[in-house]
């Protein structure tokens, strides 16, 4: 195909300039693109995973106690993070909230003891209460002076 300027044979141009066709055609899919709706639908599939709480709350009073082997348990029996999610959550189902009565021992962790009461407050626990931390109230002996 030979290219022709007009000034030469004095012909029009046949040609037909696409260049801003496919300007307006990039628009247009770029716009396509973006109000296309993101995909918002979802599966639910059941994972494999601990189960429940097997242990039911007490309607008045529960007590977490947290060991220096790093074990929670719930009205003394062991439970794991999840499973205290849910025996939370089940607590508050009580026409009246049963009182949380949390209880670590003297060398318990303080990161688990700090995860599980972040656990608490997220739970939305109103009726919660230290105890047994007046056991800690006088130390032993002072340290001989040297």
């Amino acid at each position: 195909m030979g290219v022709s300027s007009q000034g030469q044979s004095g012909q029009p141009m046949m040609e037909m300039n696409t260049t801003p066709l496919i300007d307006v055609m990039l628009v247009l899919l770029i716009m396509f693109i973006i109000t296309i709706p993101v995909s918002t639908h979802s599966v639910e599939v059941a994972l494999p995973g601990e189960s429940g709480p097997i242990f039911d709350p007490d309607p008045l009073k529960n007590r977490i106690v947290l060991t220096r082997n790093d074990a929670i348990l719930w009205n003394g029996n062991a439970v794991s993070s999840q499973q205290l999610k849910g025996l939370l959550q089940a607590s508050l189902a009580y026409p009246v909230e049963p009182e949380l009565q949390f209880e670590p021992e003297a060398e318990a962790s303080y990161d688990l003891s700090a995860r599980v009461v972040s656990m608490i407050k997220a739970a939305k626990v109103t009726r919660f209460g230290f105890v047994g931390s007046e056991r800690y109230a006088v130390f032993s002996k002072p340290l001989p002076k040297d």
